[in-house]
């Protein structure tokens, strides 16, 4: 018998409170926690903060549809429509800066997920300054590809600022909206799906992530790519990356798919069945709060996980951070003046700023080969990062 699990996912610019993680079961379903919205409006002027690398990150949005299966949440709507915004790295001082979300999918993100009273504007959404620009002009060379997954609940959009990041650094990076699995993503036609899932998630849905991202890596990388610039992925190098759920799927997707070399999970539960068997020596980076994540913390399927394959397996908790430290959603709520969650003594910034570096370090060494002292034992540059495994 199919069981359904509650997910109160720390998502979008709800923050004020603390939830439980995205992925983790309830025994006891119960609605989020309300979460009071700033003392007053403030003007909002949304800015990720800017990618590191020598390149410039461009973008482009893709529409994928899979004739050879139905979607799984929404049968009626026929085959499986999924959105994927492709970064790259680009010549700087090329293109047109490019909006956070579509028009449709800030309307179904402030109505869901942004605090009432807060004064934010679907157009301040799309708006938002994200430091990709639209019609760049692509850098020349083959470049390895790392597919990224957003948490249940989270529009893809909130993992932009890893997404340039990488892009800068070398990267192609193919951002998935997971359809009917968080607050809306636009499709081919112009239509913005919601959320037919929330806020129960079902067992099946890591599988069926997995499904998405090997059809995506089908269209990027086969004998006739979808993309107009596949020339730039390098298929002998692909890794995989996500928040919350998103990074659980990483796993199943790698055990699915042995194309992808080398994932991370960040801050999100593994639901049992955990295919570790599978993995064959790849390498995979845990990274996530110190309160869930440290040894003998209260998730206990991460030290399940990592004693279960033999690969490099780095292992990193990071003190004072929360749940959407490893996103874009803390940066945008503190630009609006919310209240970060209780216990939390690392700044958005910051907290985007480690995710970059590790997440960067790890897949440079994984996929590029280079070896990056950073994941060697705890920095005194960085010491919020505390190594549970080296």
């Amino acid at each position: 018998m199919t069981r359904t699990r509650r997910i109160a996912a720390v998502a979008a610019l709800v923050l004020a409170l603390p939830l439980p993680m995205a992925g983790a079961a309830m025994a006891s379903p119960s609605p989020s926690p309300t979460v009071a919205a700033a003392s007053a409006p403030v003007a909002f002027h949304g800015e990720l903060p800017r990618p590191t690398g020598p390149y410039a990150a461009g973008e482009e949005v893709l529409h994928l549809t899979d004739q050879s299966r139905t979607d799984p949440w929404v049968p009626s709507a026929g085959p499986r429509q999924l959105a994927v915004t492709m970064f790259y790295p680009a010549r700087q001082n090329t293109g047109e800066p490019a909006p956070y979300m579509t028009l449709g999918e800030a309307q179904n993100f402030v109505a869901t997920r942004v605090p009432p009273g807060t004064g934010v504007q679907p157009q301040d959404l799309v708006n938002t300054r994200t430091y990709a620009y639209t019609d760049a002009k692509a850098a020349g060379g083959k470049f390895p590809l790392v597919v990224l997954s957003p948490g249940f609940e989270n529009p893809r959009a909130t993992q932009t600022g890893l997404a340039t990041d990488l892009a800068s650094h070398g990267y192609v990076v193919a951002l998935v909206g997971h359809t009917y699995e968080d607050s809306g993503e636009t499709l081919a036609d112009g239509s913005t799906s919601g959320c037919a899932l929330c806020p129960d998630a079902p067992d099946s849905l890591q599988e069926s992530r997995a499904k998405d991202v090997s059809f995506i890596l089908d269209q990027l990388t086969g004998h006739h790519p979808a993309w107009r610039l596949s020339h730039l992925i390098d298929r002998d190098r692909i890794g995989m990356a996500g928040h919350s759920i998103g990074g659980a799927s990483t796993l199943n997707a790698m055990a699915d798919d042995q194309r992808i070399q080398a994932g991370v999970n960040m801050d999100g539960t593994f639901w049992a069945p955990i295919p570790t068997d599978k993995l064959e020596g790849r390498s995979f980076l845990l990274l996530g709060k110190q309160s869930n994540h440290a040894a003998g913390g209260g998730d206990k399927s991460w030290g399940q996980t990592w004693a279960g394959w033999k690969g490099y397996k780095p292992w990193l908790a990071v003190a004072g951070t929360n749940h959407g430290s490893f996103t874009d959603v803390e940066v945008l709520a503190d630009e609006l003046g919310l209240p970060l969650p209780p216990g939390t003594t690392t700044s958005p910034e910051r907290g985007m700023q480690l995710t970059r570096e590790y997440v960067g370090a790890f897949f440079d060494q994984t996929l590029k080969g280079i070896h990056q002292p950073l994941l060697d034992g705890p920095s005194a540059a960085n010491p919020e990062v505390l190594f549970q495994h080296p």
